[in-house]
């Protein structure tokens, strides 16, 4: 595998999701983050069914201010998601960061999805 950018972005994906996988052991969803220029994208995904159970963008209608390349945008989007993955039932996750190093609008989201609520 050649080592451009976008391989090493998926091998680093790749490495986190299987430590998460040995820490969940399939018992808790995850919450995956993906963050691009503009927005910054959150999902409470259960990996065993398949399927998301909450999720919450900075380009959702609901979301007011459409700042997701801030980190007060980030935070908007974290207290979003834990807002809305209480109301799914859940409120123990694993936190899937994905490529991305838990700073800036990662971890703004993180902290904020925590303050909401969500424990991880």
């Amino acid at each position: 595998m050649t080592s451009n950018p976008r391989n090493l972005a998926v091998r680093r994906r790749n490495r986190v999701r299987t430590k998460l996988r040995r820490v969940a052991k399939s018992v808790r969803p995850r919450l995956s983050v993906f963050r691009s220029g503009k927005h910054i994208y959150a999902q409470v995904i259960d990996d065993v069914e398949g399927r998301t159970l909450a999720a919450a963008s900075s380009a959702d209608k609901e979301f007011k201010d459409g700042k997701g390349w801030n980190i007060e945008g980030a935070s908007a989007v974290g207290k979003l998601i834990a807002e809305r993955a209480k109301a799914a039932g859940v409120s123990d996750v694993v936190f899937d960061r994905g490529a991305y190093l838990f700073h800036g609008r990662v971890k703004a989201l993180a902290e904020a999805a925590r303050e909401g609520g969500l424990n991880f």
